[in-house]
């Protein structure tokens, strides 16, 4: 089995890396395999604490008694935009990108897995079988698959060129008096709040461009391209900016009179060379009915 290491968002060491992937496998168990040489990194065989980086490619010599199998499911997938090399989906609020060690069912993976069987590419492993890139359980939008490890790295390459526009769509908490600004904060890990991410001086670079759509009596309407694609990093940009993405009670929105699933959040614009003649590919697509329903109560 191969890993490629496309984002890290903290330091952390293989052996705890890969006890999160490695779901029904003990930590003491992986370094177990480590010190075997079952386990290598860009080819040389490592130390249990070794602190993995991005770019690294992580080939494990998988154990008998490991299971990697998602289960294929009949969910159905929205294709925005397809080719015989890669498609675009536009994902619900309230599924996830890809399992966890934790939930192995119910996600976009265990859908392309069900329609698309084998032909995904697997660069990421069996987990993450055709995802490029990854949004969070409650924000909806357009997402890109991969069907094969070739346009796999195309399109990592264009992403880390900086080639691939993504736009997003988000209400947040109160009048922004700015038309358009930059956010350029750095984010890391929340050290309290494992499962939070926060601005850190020591965090990698992070960029958003936000430009005001609409205004009402304590709302905005805003568009944010992301420069940078950190974990959560709308979220968290906007939340250290006191503009927190409404719905949003993990970064502080509070109360609200209004119930979504969550951040009222989407990823409505994309484009991206068309994989391999250059060709730009520019989509869209309508607000989601979170969006909806939030500026229906916004303008009433």
């Amino acid at each position: 089995m191969r890993l490629l290491i496309d984002e890290i968002t903290e330091e952390k060491r293989i052996d705890a890396y890969l006890a999160d992937y490695m779901h029904n496998f003990s930590r003491a168990k992986i370094q177990n395999e480590i010190k075997k040489g079952a386990v290598l990194v860009n080819s040389k065989e490592i130390k249990p604490s070794y602190i993995v980086k991005e770019g690294d490619i992580i080939d494990i010599i998988i154990p008998a008694d490991f299971s990697t199998e998602i289960t294929p499911e009949n969910i159905p997938l929205d294709i925005v935009w397809e080719d015989e090399n890669m498609l675009v989906i536009n994902k619900p609020s309230g599924i996830l990108t890809h399992p966890t060690s934790i939930e192995t069912s119910g996600t976009l993976v265990n859908a392309l897995l069900y329609k698309y069987g084998e032909n995904l590419s697997n660069i990421n492993g069996e987990f993450r079988r055709g995802i490029l890139h990854r949004l969070d359980r409650n924000t909806s939008g357009l997402l890109m698959i991969a069907k094969n490890n070739k346009t796999h790295e195309y399109l990592v390459d264009k992403m880390k060129a900086g080639k691939i526009t993504k736009k997003y769509l988000a209400i947040v908490k109160g009048i922004i008096s700015e038309n358009e600004f930059v956010i350029n904060k750095p984010i890391g890990r929340n050290l309290s709040q494992p499962h939070k991410m926060a601005v850190r001086e020591d965090g990698k670079e992070s960029i958003s461009i936000v430009k005001v759509l609409e205004r009402f009596k304590d709302a905005s309407l805003v568009e944010i391209q992301l420069i940078t694609g950190r974990t959560h990093q709308i979220r968290v940009h906007m939340a250290s900016i006191g503009h927190p993405v409404y719905n949003d009670t993990l970064y502080g929105f509070g109360k609200t009179k209004i119930k979504t699933q969550e951040q009222v959040l989407e990823a409505y614009k994309l484009s991206f060379p068309h994989p391999y003649d250059g060709e730009i590919i520019s989509l869209e697509i309508s607000k989601d009915e979170k969006i909806e329903k939030v500026l229906k109560f916004l303008r009433s």
